[in-house]
This record gives C-alpha cells, sequence and structure tokens, in this order.
C-alpha cells in the first residue's frame, strides 16, 4: 500500500512511525513533512491549505491511501476532494469537520445527541460579550468560534483580559467552566462504528504547576492509572457514539479522527471541544502504545469497515515533554541551531518545528520537539523522556518539569 500523510508536525512524525511499522506499507509520503519525517518517509513540499495542490500531489505519486493529519484543509474540505478522485482517505469531510471548525455547531450537535457540556453564550457583538461573562463569572472561558491555531482559547479570572480576547473574535464562546480532570479520548470511526483508542491527557499551559498562558500542549501521558476502570465505555457511551449517530443522522458521517477533550466533574463527564484529527501531543504517546497495525486500522474506517475489530495496546506506559522555543507561545524564536538529539532505548523524539538550512538542523515554530519515553510505569517512561530532553540543546528553549508527575507519584503509592 502506498500511503501518503498530509502534515508536517510532531503528530505527522508519530503517525509516520506507526504507519512505517505496518508490513502492508510498501511506500510512504508526507507532505509537507520535516527533517524528522525524511528519515522514515519520502518528503514533497505543498501548501496544506491548498486543497487542488494536496490532490494534485496524491494523483502524481498514485498512492493507494491518504491520511489527513492538520485541521485546516479538514475544514476546507480536501476530503471530499481527495474521495472525489477515488482516494480512500482517512479524514472527516468538510461539513462534519465543522465539529471542530465551528465551537457553536459542535455545541448544536452536542444539544441534539443529549451530550453533556459546559453551558455557553455564542457572541458577535460587545454588549452579548459583557452580558455573557457576567451571567457564567469567573474563571472566564473564552473560545474563537472558529480555527484559531492553537490559540483561541483564554481562560482567565481577569475580566479585562477576557472581554479583550473575546472582542478579537469575529464570533466568539463564552462558556462555564468545567472543574475536574481533563483527559483526551480519541475515537477512530467509519461513520457508523466508533473504537475509543486509551486515554491520555495532556497539559497545555506554558509552565510547572499549570502557571503561565495556554498553549498548544506542553506534554502529554498515558495510560490514566487513577481514572476510573471504565471511562473508555463510559465515553464511547455518553459521548462518542452518540456523536457518531448524530452525524450519521444528518446526512455527514464522521469518518476519521474524533478527538473529545473531556473534563470529569462531580456532575459527571462532560465535554470540553471536539477536534476532528489526532492530538498533539498525545498522538505522540498513543501511538507508541498501539499494537494493532496502524494503516490497516485507519484504511479500515476509510472504507467503511470497522465493524468488530478491537484495538491491542502495550502494557507499556508512555510520557512525551514539548521543548518550546523561547518567546513561545507568543512570538517564538525561530532559526537557532538544533544539537544533541539524543539516541536512547526506549525514547523517541518527534520533530514538529524543525527545519534543515545551511546551519544544519534549526528551530522554526513555537512547538519544536517532542520527546516521549517508555516505560513499565509512568516513573520509567518520565525518567527515559527527561534524560533524553534534558541532551537537547536550543538556545533560550524550555519545557516543563512536571509532565506525568503526580499520576507517576500517585502510582507508586497504589
Amino acid at each position: 500500500m502506498k500511503v501518503l500523510i498530509i502534515g508536517g508536525g510532531g503528530r505527522e512524525h508519530a503517525l509516520a512511525l506507526g504507519l512505517k511499522a505496518d508490513p502492508v506499507v510498501t511506500e510512504l509520503y508526507c507532505a509537507p513533512g520535516n527533517p524528522g519525517i525524511a528519515e522514515v518517509a519520502s518528503i514533497h513540499p505543498v501548501d496544506v491549505s491548498n486543497n487542488d495542490s494536496i490532490v494534485a500531489l496524491a494523483k502524481e505519486l498514485d498512492v493507494d491511501f491518504v491520511v489527513v493529519g492538520p485541521e485546516l484543509p479538514l475544514v476546507n474540505g480536501v476530503a471530499d476532494l481527495l474521495r472525489a478522485e477515488g482516494f480512500a482517505t482517512f479524514g472527516p469531510s468538510k461539513a462534519a469537520a465543522q465539529l471542530e471548525g465551528s465551537k457553536t455547531f459542535a455545541k448544536e450537535v452536542m444539544n441534539d445527541a443529549g451530550v453533556q457540556t459546559a453551558r455557553s453564550f455564542t457572541c458577535t457583538k460587545r454588549v452579548e460579550i459583557e452580558k455573557a461573562l457576567d451571567a457564567l463569572g469567573a474563571p472566564y472561558v473564552v473560545k474563537d468560534d472558529g480555527l484559531a491555531a492553537g490559540k483561541g482559547v483564554v481562560v482567565t479570572h481577569d475580566r479585562e483580559q477576557a472581554l479583550a480576547h473575546a472582542m478579537a473574535c469575529k464570533k466568539v464562546v463564552i462558556e462555564e467552566y468545567l472543574d475536574g480532570p481533563e483527559i483526551s479520548l480519541f475515537g477512530i470511526s467509519d461513520g457508523k462504528t466508533v473504537i475509543a483508542m486509551q486515554p491520555a491527557q495532556d497539559f497545555k499551559r506554558a509552565g510547572d504547576n499549570d502557571a503561565g498562558p495556554n498553549t498548544g500542549g506542553m506534554g502529554a501521558y498515558s495510560p490514566l492509572p487513577w481514572a476510573p476502570t471504565d471511562i473508555v465505555e463510559q465515553i464511547q457511551r455518553q459521548v462518542l457514539s452518540p456523536m457518531i449517530a448524530e452525524m450519521a443522522a444528518r446526512g455527514t458521517p464522521f469518518v476519521g479522527l474524533l478527538y473529545a477533550g473531556l473534563s470529569l466533574t462531580n456532575h459527571g463527564i462532560r465535554v470540553i471541544e471536539f477536534n476532528a484529527r489526532f492530538g498533539d501531543p498525545e498522538t505522540q504517546v498513543l501511538i507508541p502504545r498501539l499494537e494493532t497495525p496502524l494503516a490497516t486500522l485507519l484504511y479500515k474506517a476509510a472504507t467503511r469497515d470497522l465493524e468488530g475489530i478491537t484495538l491491542k495496546w502495550r502494557e507499556d506506559s508512555a510520557v512525551t515533554v514539548v521543548l518550546a522555543a523561547g518567546g513561545y507561545p507568543d512570538v517564538p524564536t525561530t532559526g537557532d541551531p538544533i544539537t544533541g538529539l539524543p539516541h536512547i532505548h526506549s525514547v523517541e523524539v518527534y520533530h514538529a518545528g524543525t527545519q534543515l538550512d545551511a546551519k544544519g538542523l534549526v528551530s522554526s515554530g513555537g512547538r519544536v520537539l517532542s520527546v516521549t519515553g517508555m516505560g513499565s510505569d509512568l516513573t520509567e517512561a518520565r525518567n527515559c523522556a527527561y534524560r533524553g530532553i534534558s541532551q537537547i540543546k536550543l538556545k533560550g528553549s524550555y519545557f516543563r518539569s512536571d509532565i506525568a508527575l503526580n499520576a507517576a507519584v500517585a502510582e507508586k503509592g497504589n
């Protein structure tokens, strides 16, 4: 099978390694890719915002299967065009990708599906925004209704900051704060059947102890030893299955990866957000733990043939820690040399914001690398990840030191 991955971040690097390991894959391509992905796949330049260029590349390479990584081309409808040209494609249609493309749309679908979420208001005018902020109170949760490259959400006790962020959005969703541990659960769907993956937890704030601004994610771990033993079954029953059924009933079946960001509140499971693709950095801990051949699995979803499939998982734990460039998440410093990439057993380095120039490997984005450690438990996995990331040299870079720390301590105590 000749497979093309669209994208060039840490998520796509993890997918590339997972797909490459499946014996059915004979050729692996990635566009635009990055220097890390180039070690396992043939790299081809493409503008991911240009649907015609993506379709033309798939034709040129004569691929059998396309896996779309980022949200932008999905929301732009590239999966529809690829399918129309006869390519098996893992990724939802433009209509189904609106679950990520519009938070208001997602709220409407949840309401119709009976899926529990935070109370919210969609606003376009200042008077509506102020009324919503007053009605829901602090901490304020303010979300850009559309795609915002991981920078669309502000959670703050500062009303002026909340108001300023809301006013900068064309359309904004203001919702109640959900108090409880957060988890991510991915569902792989063929439009009618949905299979839940293992849960993961990511860390959104830039600093230790959840201090600092929101980011696209500074690390993640899996499994979650503290979570209820039936948490996957609960989420499948209360969230994933109703959403997939509702999308099918609307005539817009969801074929691809449905990412559910969830809060385990005192009142039960509540949805924080949906994404229409693999999450980053959770993918970097889930793919290394998945034993089921990835290309075969995703192809079965793309060809509407998931019924009867069960996933197999490694017993190992995984922890990933993100190396961020100085200035991230505001204006990251780029173009600085990266050296000291580790070569350690049970450690994998995923490239995200990297590129090659005359100086060699340099930074090119805010989240530069993610380092995943594997181990028999979270403590061992953490030790591997931090041993690996501590070897990397990048001027001004930083990383959190507490990824999975509390969970590892609690696991040891049990």
